[in-house]
């Protein structure tokens, strides 16, 4: 039971009068020791006294200031920091589709270990939250609109297709654009809902070259857009640095084994300029636990709520235990 703060502080100045009962309640212990030491006949008094008093004589009172302090804490509304699920929020899961995700270093491959976590983190949402699907490999394209329905989401997963070249940038703005037509059809709301992207990859970008960062395509650009419109950007780095695929040659007689080593620096670099989280993951345990913190992130908000509750049954509790105690044992009220 932590408190954060209160909301009827003067409550707590009653934490005073307690400590007067406390106070009153020791000089009337004393008193009671004097009176007896000035008693005359010792011999009667130890028929009539126990030469040594139990101390457990004190307990039920003891019980009884605790009781009150408690119930003091819950009269000074006590308030603490609530995790509570999100009702108005979008999500965009922007994809890499490109031929890189065959590679089987994450068996059987990184496009069906993709898949499969994706379809757990729409199931893990909360579900209040809008969530879409963006893909991405030469060009981006929306494959699902913002929605609340989780089973169109994991449909338009399962369908995703692999295609040429890395438009990171692309995936990001088309996530964008999807977020801003969403708020626009919302409407009504005084600020547009809060929202993040969730963007795995698991390559270097090759549309626009990655090398032209003034690109006002390139995923850098796309990131700091994102920043101005308050959208953090959570990137995945998904694979490992020996990974390959089988290329087809132009003539189609033949392939070649090409490495497609992940690039983590880029999507580092994309999170860090939009404001949101990096991961990595290699495995499909790695890539649960990565969408696993990013569930706890999106789908729950802090807020601060009423915590009186707690303090006020214990202290009812505490003081109920004090009287009891107080009638089994001295079969009267201290």
């Amino acid at each position: 039971m932590s408190i954060s703060n209160f909301t009827s502080q003067y409550w707590l100045a009653f934490l005073v009068v307690v400590a007067l009962i406390a106070l009153l309640y020791v000089v009337v212990q004393r008193r009671r020791q004097k009176h007896v030491l000035r008693f005359s006949n010792m011999e009667m008094l130890e028929r009539v006294a126990p030469s040594q008093p139990s101390r457990f004589r004190h307990v039920p009172v003891a019980l009884m200031l605790v009781g009150l302090i408690l119930l003091t804490i819950a009269a000074a509304g006590p308030t603490a920091t609530k995790k509570v699920p999100r009702n108005r929020a979008t999500v965009i899961l922007v994809i890499d589709v490109s031929l890189s995700m065959e590679a089987t270093d994450v068996p059987p491959s990184r496009i069906q270990v993709a898949k499969k976590a994706a379809k757990e983190f729409a199931d893990g949402l909360t579900p209040g939250i809008n969530l879409g699907l963006v893909t991405f490999a030469g060009t981006a394209s929306v494959q699902m609109s913002p929605t609340t329905n989780r089973q169109a989401v994991k449909a338009a997963i399962d369908s995703m297709k692999l295609a040429e070249r890395t438009a990171t940038g692309e995936g990001i703005l088309t996530a964008l654009q999807s977020i801003d037509t969403l708020a626009s059809v919302l409407g009504g709301a005084e600020t547009p809902p809060p929202a993040r992207i969730v963007l795995m990859s698991d390559g270097k970008q090759t549309v626009p070259d990655d090398k032209d960062v003034d690109n006002p395509r390139h995923g850098f650009t796309a990131a700091r857009l994102a920043k101005e419109k308050g959208v953090p950007v959570s990137t995945i780095s998904f694979g490992t640095t020996w990974g390959t695929v089988e290329i087809p040659d132009q003539d189609g007689k033949g392939s070649q084994r090409v490495r497609v080593p992940v690039d983590d620096d880029a999507l580092h670099q994309i999170a860090q300029l939009s404001g949101g989280d990096f991961y990595t993951a290699s495995t499909l345990e790695e890539l649960r636990k990565v969408y696993d913190t990013l569930d706890q992130q999106i789908g729950y908000e802090l807020t601060m709520g009423d915590a009186s509750r707690p303090w006020l049954l214990l202290g009812l509790l505490v003081t109920a235990s004090g009287v009891v105690t107080a009638l089994l044992y001295r079969q009267r009220l201290p």
